[in-house]
């Protein structure tokens, strides 16, 4: 450890955001970066604790104190080794995770000032990349092949471990690129699309196979391979079945996310097929990140306003009892879209769509309480009665996507990510496929 006291001197500095005027006139990188020199002071502030709570809470189990002291010492190949022995894509992970890390940072608690992790973790990537050691590696081949359907994150991390062990592995996907969630659900100006560009390179040149609009029937598997990774994600969206429905102008999350994303990438839609919110009431319901996504994206499209509800209740701003550190703190969270610009409100339900010669034009929403049961069960939704219309010329439903229900497969085929755990983090789809493919490599041992 370079520096035990630097925590008491150096105070925790984030790189910032572009300025809002600026940054909603495009679809670039919110996320600015620190020089060299700033971000290694930032790692110095690593107290490479006796317990790393980081570590622990970390679904890949990053080493983050290894990482952080190699940087701090200005060792930063060093540090992208480390990195890259338990997480294979922290260029992803550093622009996008929520850092559980940096939550159980005993610096967290001490001072509510955490380690950048997450940002070390990109710009210690980025610096690999750009000095050119972030490269491909030859393995020796073993002879046997895996099919793994779905190039989503979960499918990634599958694909790149068992390459590494010897495997022929061939990524089936139905889109026209790889990247699952990471390219048609995240807004560019969360992840640039050229990151995942840069990386895919790699996976090309280590010998993965790619097999794009190749749509697969998980009940018809490919034959000619020994074992298959399902990693299909959640692709049905949780909608809202209430009156008016129907009703043009509501569409799902992705929708509109797939679709401005695929419009960056060059291809073109027919203008009545635009989820486009130019000079509309925007109203989001769905208080996650899916709909944070929803409320930059609008706002970049020039929408008259945007208004996001959850149903359940309004959360702790700074500490949750409930959920006390090194757990991951229930809290409000606000990200730089709900700072471009957007109402937030909290315990209102949807009765009905409210339409206009077959338009969407409000919703009718009704306040809700919640009550806690006194033997431990799930808490319980009570209408109050208060009902208003909230005025909306678009509607986006983003309340989740349903896990899928899975055929039952044969002993060499293995469902993983969010195909098996139903809709989570991506740093959890990361790390499932690694323990997959740690399962397939086991059974094809045998």
């Amino acid at each position: 450890m370079g520096d035990p006291k630097a925590f008491l001197h150096i105070p925790r500095q984030e790189a910032g955001d572009r300025p809002v005027y600026e940054r909603i006139t495009d679809f670039s990188p919110v996320e600015q970066t620190l020089n060299r020199h700033d971000r290694m002071l930032q790692a110095s502030r690593c107290m490479d604790c006796g317990v790393p709570f980081c570590h622990w809470a970390c679904p890949l189990g990053n080493k983050c104190p290894e990482f952080q002291d190699a940087l701090y010492k200005g060792r930063w190949r060093e540090a992208y080794e480390v990195l890259k022995e338990t997480n294979d894509f922290p260029e992803f992970t550093g622009r996008i995770c929520p850092a559980l890390c940096e939550k159980s940072c005993v610096l967290k608690l001490s001072a509510d000032e955490a380690v950048t992790i997450r940002e070390n973790e990109a710009a210690i990537t980025e610096v690999a990349f750009r000095e050119g050691y972030a490269q491909a590696q030859s393995y020796e081949r073993n002879g046997k092949k895996v099919a793994v359907v779905g190039a989503g994150p979960a499918g990634l991390s599958v694909a790149t471990r068992l390459n590494a062990m010897g495997y022929t592995v061939t990524l089936f996907d139905s889109k026209p690129h790889p990247g699952g969630l990471l390219r048609y659900g995240i807004p560019n100006f969360k992840l640039d699309k050229a990151v995942i560009d840069r990386r895919m390179a790699v996976l090309r040149d280590e010998g993965i196979q790619f097999k794009m609009n190749t749509p697969i029937d998980v009940n018809a598997l490919p034959e000619g391979f020994d074992a298959y990774a399902i990693c299909t994600g959640t692709p049905q969206a949780r909608d809202l079945p209430i009156p008016g429905r129907e009703l043009k102008g509501i569409h799902f999350a992705l929708d509109m996310l797939d679709q401005q994303n695929r419009l960056l990438d060059g291809e073109a839609f027919p203008k009545e097929q635009l989820v486009n919110a130019k000079g509309k009431r925007v109203l989001v319901i769905g208080g996650g990140d899916t709909g944070s996504d929803c409320i930059g994206t609008s706002i970049r499209h020039g929408a008259k306003s945007v208004t996001q509800i959850e149903i359940m209740p309004m959360p702790p701003e700074s500490y949750n009892p409930a959920t006390p550190w090194p757990q991951w703190p229930q809290v409000l969270k606000t990200t730089t879209s709900h700072e471009e610009g957007c109402v937030r409100r909290w315990s209102l339900t949807s009765n009905q769509f409210i339409g206009k010669e077959g338009n969407v034009c409000g919703v009718e929403v009704e306040e809700v309480t919640w009550s806690q049961p006194t033997d431990g069960g799930r808490p319980q939704m009570k209408p109050t009665g208060k009902k208003e219309v909230i005025e909306a010329d678009m509607v986006l439903l983003a309340m989740g996507f349903l896990k899928p229900d899975q055929p039952k497969f044969p002993e060499n085929v293995f469902v993983t990510g969010d195909a098996a755990r139903g809709a989570s983090l991506v740093v959890w789809a990361l790390a499932d496929g690694r323990r997959t493919a740690r399962e397939i490599d086991r059974y094809l041992r045998r």
